[in-house]
């Protein structure tokens, strides 16, 4: 019975030992927190431009410095800081996009590249694009 507990016991000390050596792994270096990750426009007409700003704050230990951000088409179009972020300091992305030529359902994934223990984060707009208005089409 005492070779079972020591055994339980022992297990608890090296998986709690182990769970705290990777959390400090883990922050190690600038980290990427944004304050959301996704957005919804909502409804929309087709040729609007609508924009949205992520907000983010450099929750590691070093200096985050955001190298790309990459979107899939032309009609997304990024603008981040090109300064370094220290830990603690919160910045922001701003996305604009382009709903001219798109109609229906539209999801839109935006890329950030940096040097963050989370080099490749990534955000997400998405919006339902309606035909033109009766108004603007005449």
């Amino acid at each position: 019975m005492k070779t079972l507990i020591v055994f339980v016991f022992g297990s608890f000390l090296i998986y709690g030992a182990m769970a705290q050596e990777a959390q400090v792994e883990q922050k190690a270096g600038p980290e990427i927190a944004f304050a959301e990750e996704k957005f919804e426009f909502g409804d929309i007409y087709q040729g609007d431009k609508v924009e949205h700003v992520f907000k983010f704050e450099n929750v590691g230990t070093e200096t985050l410095v955001i190298t790309n951000v990459q979107t899939t088409c032309g009609c997304t179009v990024p603008a981040w800081p090109r300064d370094p972020i220290a830990p603690g300091q919160e910045s922001e992305i701003k996305v604009v996009f382009n709903s001219a030529g798109k109609i229906g359902r539209v999801t839109k994934v935006i890329t950030i590249v940096s040097n963050a223990v989370n080099p490749n984060s990534k955000v997400t707009i998405v919006t339902n694009i309606l035909p033109k208005k009766e108004s603007d089409s005449q």
